[in-house]
């Protein structure tokens, strides 16, 4: 028995030639700039925000990770990944603009950021640390000394908001900070030379300062003796205990405003750092556009980058072409927390700036 074809198909001839006339968009390849050869060492920073010491280090690193296994279909090599995800760093402008700038989609853009910056964020523990031996703390003492002779002082901590987009979900309200924006708060703790040496960055804006740190690996560390009776200087929305020491909000008499003028000077360097790490990398000001998984491997991935940029000796970041950054924002608690019995604080006043 013969069917006619066209018989069974009368009443969707016009979907059928859709069909037929349909085309896959064409495999295109686009021609990759050199940027390692193009441009020298200042055009360079300036546009990926980093010399091209401090890159091949990165992509030292980094290489067999985010490398594929054969070279098929004109792969996208490691150096450019790089090179991509650095841009969409200096940058802050959406996925599509970077995947431009390096000659590939939007998809391949997105993978490529999220698979460099979770390779780079594994190097934590690598360049993210704090002292280890005694060696280390006297060091990290002396240098704090040396700013505002206050004693004691292993690091400086505070907290930062980075801007996210709503994550969704029942709890995307917990995001949502004072100000009114979503963001993660991203507590670090700093050394004088402006390196990091610990970062935090899971918790909502929501999050009060103090919270994040009495949940944090370091507050067990000091609660445990590690460092033995070392400080770490803090501001007004901390809580004052054994190991943390802030200002006096309503100082009184000459011995207090100088306690308050020497610990806000040896605090300073973590307010130096926000400010350089989030004018090299813009985009921890400009907000970020992704899932909140790849946008806490980006925060932690910049202050790596940030970290070997000052093992080189580069702690000033390029001045800025054509981004404008929002004016820093900085979310105080407008009371005291109450101290603690024994503080830190008032030991010092008493048996060290009361003598000085």
């Amino acid at each position: 028995m013969n069917i006619q074809p066209n018989l069974l198909f009368e009443d969707d001839d016009e979907e059928i030639l859709e069909f037929i006339n349909y085309r896959r968009r064409p495999y295109t390849v686009r021609d990759r700039i050199n940027h390692m050869m193009k441009w020298d060492d200042h055009d360079f920073r300036m546009r990926f925000r980093l010399s091209k010491v401090v890159v091949e280090q990165v992509l030292d690193l980094i290489r067999d990770n985010i490398s594929v296994e054969n070279q098929w279909n004109c792969a996208i090599a490691p150096i450019d990944k790089l090179l991509l995800t650095l841009r969409f760093y200096a940058t802050g402008s959406f996925l599509i603009t970077a995947g431009d700038f390096l000659g590939v989609s939007k998809s391949s853009a997105c993978v490529i950021v999220r698979t460099v910056s979770t390779a780079i964020a594994r190097l934590c523990h690598q360049f993210i640390y704090m002292p280890t031996t005694d060696e280390e703390v006297y060091t990290l003492q002396r240098s704090f000394y040396k700013i505002a002779r206050f004693p004691r002082a292993i690091g400086a901590i505070d907290c930062t908001h980075i801007r996210i987009q709503s994550p969704g979900g029942h709890n995307a309200e917990y995001f949502r900070n004072r100000k009114g924006y979503f963001s993660l708060n991203v507590q670090t703790v700093v050394s004088p030379d402006l390196k990091i040496m610990d970062i935090v960055a899971r918790w909502p804006g929501s999050c009060h300062d103090q919270t994040i740190f009495r949940n944090s690996n370091i507050h067990s560390q000091l609660v445990n003796g590690k460092w033995g009776n070392s400080l770490i200087v803090a501001d007004s929305g901390y809580k004052n205990t054994s190991h943390i020491v802030t200002p006096f909000i309503n100082p009184r008499g000459n011995i207090e405003e100088l306690y308050n003028e020497s610990i806000i000077r040896t605090r300073n360097p973590v307010e130096r750092t926000y400010g350089v790490l989030k004018r090299r990398f813009p985009i921890l000001s400009l907000g970020l556009r992704l899932k909140l998984t790849t946008s806490q491997a980006v925060i932690v991935t910049c202050s790596i980058l940030h970290n070997i940029a000052c093992n080189n000796n580069d702690l000033e970041a390029p001045d800025l072409v054509d981004v404008v950054l929002p004016p820093n924002e900085i979310i105080n608690v407008n009371h005291e927390i109450m101290d603690e019995e024994g503080c830190a604080r008032q030991q010092l006043i008493r048996e060290y700036f009361s003598r000085l």
